[in-house]
């Protein structure tokens, strides 16, 4: 089957932050005033799929004093100045629009995902972009991917989906139909079983370019 589609998970995929997310969690609750709180906790809140629009849900669900909005837009701003693209990137999503639909689809609430976007510049190098906080499930659900398909108009069976995470990106776009790639931190990490090919985040664009040209022999 021909690939006319490549889609990307963002975080941990595209872009990476340059202090560990702890840290950024610990300056927003500073900067809030609320009490700390362990990223442990944080991640259980945003694996109950509270976040939408805004992870303000998250932190109501964690914080008891009212003060949800300020930690939330102050993480925000902590993780959006943080922000590191991996090299090469929006090269890239510009060479793949010559021949493919390239998407976008990434975890997290609306504002937040879509203002990394703004932050980088990178509004417009996607033919579509999909924020799971404006849907009714987030990855592995399927429905993450079926919007993902529809709004590419190509089907999973020709699209390859690029990502970091085994159960969230690999698993998911697996299960969906599509082709799975996993994007490794390093040479020395093991890759998920699942996983048709892997490519190592350093060298994200050369990998990419590697594997579809291995897809087009097949």
């Amino acid at each position: 089957m021909a690939i006319h589609a490549v889609a990307f998970d963002l975080d941990d995929t595209l872009v990476v932050t340059e202090r560990d997310r702890q840290t950024l969690l610990d300056e927003a609750t500073d900067a809030a005033g609320v009490r700390g709180i362990d990223r442990g906790e944080y991640l259980d809140a945003h694996g109950a799929d509270l976040a939408t629009e805004t992870r303000a849900p998250i932190f109501d669900a964690i914080l008891d004093n009212g003060d949800a909005e300020p930690v939330s837009r102050a993480y925000r701003d902590a993780v959006n100045d943080a922000l590191v693209p991996v090299p090469g990137v929006p090269d890239l999503l510009a060479e793949l629009r010559e021949r493919y639909c390239v998407g976008l689809l990434t975890d997290g609430p609306s504002r937040a995902q879509r203002s990394k976007l703004e932050r980088l510049g990178w509004t417009d190098l996607f033919d579509a972009v999909v924020v799971t906080g404006e849907l009714p499930a987030g990855k592995p659900d399927l429905r993450a991917f079926a919007a993902l398909s529809d709004r590419l108009g190509v089907p999973p069976e020709e699209t390859v989906y690029v990502g970091d995470n085994p159960t969230a990106d690999v698993r998911g776009a697996k299960r969906a139909g599509m082709l799975a790639v996993q994007v490794l931190g390093s040479e020395d990490d093991d890759p998920d079983p699942a996983a048709d090919d892997t490519v190592v985040r350093e060298s994200l664009v050369e990998g990419v370019r590697d594997v579809l040209s291995r897809q087009q022999r097949l």
